[in-house]
């Protein structure tokens, strides 16, 4: 259908276009995606087998949808991509304030206009992308800014009395007729609010200071609700749940695969600027197991969750950090080191709630611990499990670093080591490269750098070694040998 010829009423009929409403739009292009094995959400990772086949039979049942779970779950974007599932244009009725339908006309402004041009009526073409309209639910939302009503300026410049209907002025739903529409954060909308939906979602109708007006609007609802938001700030009634047709809950990514699938997505543009700064593979599983290890910690409130948006401004923050230290060094290319993960405690420290324990520890000291956590949790998976404190013995995989250790006593690595001295130092350990040979041999020879360090670290961790921070770096020594040196 060629939408640039067709300009009235009259081209419309000629043209053979049929009105549908918008669930069925919604559903029918929904449809077409399955049929042809398309995905209908491009770029929404870990919902495969949840999320989006219980979105999909919403959208076949032609229901008004609740989207409920915890922050950084993805709640918004799978709303808002729902608009690509809308036909590409519509027509309406020109000039028209909500979206006539040229057939089925709701409004007394196009009726009026249709009823006096009949066939010769204008008509304009609203494309998808303007079929989307989102409301943050807060406190001080009111009727009139979400339905509508009297504008006293109107009736002044018209000359209307209130008892003429055209003195309304329509809100952002009656604006939205044949659109998207998403409320977030809905239990923060007050009760009295929600009530006034009851109307809009069962009978489709509005109701504006007491005028008998009756628009049956044409809306697809998407509601997003945070759990906690139940019982912290507020509800959502029971007679506007029983109206929603589906409700949805969403889930953080199960797996390290998942959460760095959606991470490298959503920093591929820092990548792109700080091209000088290689990320071993095994710093990016680090980087996600924070926020596993988060999620688990008992310092962290679990209700208020831990948003995946701590591992993209982490990782953001890693790389401006590995960044920082090669201009200071002036290495053209560097390579992220463990020592980096220091600069990523500011984009921790703000995206998780501490419990009252938490906050006596010290919200600091939590994301240095999550970060420990992380390297511990990594380390597990590669190498066999530490047992406890030998120098020697052919049982122990470890025995030999801290031998190594015990014998030259002093080891650091300081933020100010070039990259070529850092690898150099590391180097100087024999039996760590052993170690990586015979357990990870597959290892590339720049990650095995940062393997060398996390295996420092993870012996530090389960006091094999020491390890003290020097403020510009860290130091590593036998833990025997700094008792014997402080006698």
């Amino acid at each position: 259908m060629k939408i640039e010829t067709i300009k009235t009423l009259g081209d419309l009929k000629k043209a053979g276009y049929e009105s549908k409403s918008i669930k069925e739009e919604l559903r029918r292009n929904l449809l077409q995606k399955i049929m042809k094995k398309e995905s209908p959400f491009v770029g929404i990772h870990g919902y495969e087998l949840t999320v989006i086949p219980e979105l999909e039979r919403a959208i076949l049942s032609k229901h008004n949808i609740n989207l409920l779970g915890l922050r950084g779950q993805a709640k918004t974007r799978l709303a808002r991509q729902m608009v690509d599932l809308l036909d590409e244009y519509i027509p309406i009725v020109e000039g028209s304030e909500v979206n006539d339908d040229p057939f089925n006309p709701i409004s007394r402004f196009a009726k009026n206009l249709i009823e006096e041009g009949g066939d010769n009526t204008p008509i304009s073409w609203l494309h998808r992308s303007e079929r989307f309209s989102e409301k943050l639910a807060t406190p001080d939302v009111t009727v009139a800014d979400i339905i509508g009503d009297v504008d006293p300026i109107k009736a002044a410049n018209l000359k209307l009395t209130y008892a003429d209907d055209r003195v309304i002025h329509f809100g952002m739903i009656p604006r939205s007729n044949r659109c998207l529409f998403v409320i977030n954060e809905l239990p923060d909308l007050a009760p009295r609010i929600q009530v006034a939906l009851f109307n809009i979602l069962q009978e489709g109708d509005v109701q504006i200071r007491g005028f008998a007006v009756r628009l049956p609007l044409d809306i697809q609802f998407i509601f997003t609700a945070n759990p906690e938001d139940y019982t912290n700030r507020g509800s959502i009634v029971t007679p506007l749940k029983d109206r929603i047709g589906s409700q949805i809950l969403t889930h953080y990514p199960q797996d390290i695969k998942t959460a760095r699938t959606i991470t490298e997505q959503e920093t591929a543009e820092a990548l792109q600027t700080k091209s000088n700064v290689y990320v071993p593979e095994l710093a990016k599983d680090v980087l996600e197991q924070i926020s596993f290890e988060a999620r688990e910690n008992d310092f962290i409130d679990a209700k208020s969750g831990v948003s995946a948006r701590l591992s993209i401004t982490a990782f953001e923050n890693l790389l401006s950090t590995a960044e920082r230290r090669a201009l200071h060094n002036a290495d053209k290319n560097t390579t992220v080191r463990l020592g980096d993960f220091i600069g990523i405690i500011p984009a921790i420290t703000g995206k998780v709630e501490l419990v009252y324990e938490g906050e006596q520890e010290g919200v600091s000291q939590v994301a240095r611990q999550l970060i420990m956590d992380a390297v511990n949790t990594t380390f597990k998976e590669l190498f066999p499990k530490i047992e406890k404190l030998t120098k020697e013995g052919d049982s122990d995989p470890y025995a030999e670093i801290v031998a190594w250790f015990f014998e030259e006593n002093d080891f650091e690595l300081l933020d100010s080591f070039s990259d070529e001295v850092y690898k150099t130092e590391l180097d100087r350990i024999i039996p760590l490269h052993q170690l990586i040979e015979k357990y990870q041999p597959n290892t590339s020879k720049e990650d095995r750098y940062f393997m060398k360090e996390l295996i420092l670290w993870a012996l530090a961790e389960n006091k094999n070694l020491s390890r003290y921070s020097l403020g510009n770096g860290l130091h590593f020594r036998d833990l025997y040998g700094s008792y014997i040196s402080d006698l």
